[in-house]
């Protein structure tokens, strides 16, 4: 799995899913349940997870949705 996007934004992350799973693209959201140890602060990210076979359709999905600019650095597809 690849990194598509990091972030402390819940509702992006949700809008995420949506529209990736709409798409027939897979999501794991790494790092959800970490605010059990940081104590429920919301300083730690949530990284969105997708299988590197869909990097190429994922990221053009977040393009066409306007979301380009929350898209992880390349390094990862």
């Amino acid at each position: 799995m690849i990194e598509l996007l990091r972030t402390n934004d819940l509702v992006l992350i949700s809008a995420v899913e949506a529209l990736l799973s709409e798409n027939g693209i897979g999501v794991f959201v790494a790092d959800q349940f970490a605010s059990a140890i940081e104590g429920s602060l919301g300083f730690l990210p949530r990284r969105v997870l997708i299988l590197a076979d869909d990097a190429v359709a994922a990221r053009r999905v977040m393009r066409e949705a306007g979301l380009s600019q929350e898209l992880s650095s390349d390094r990862n597809g």
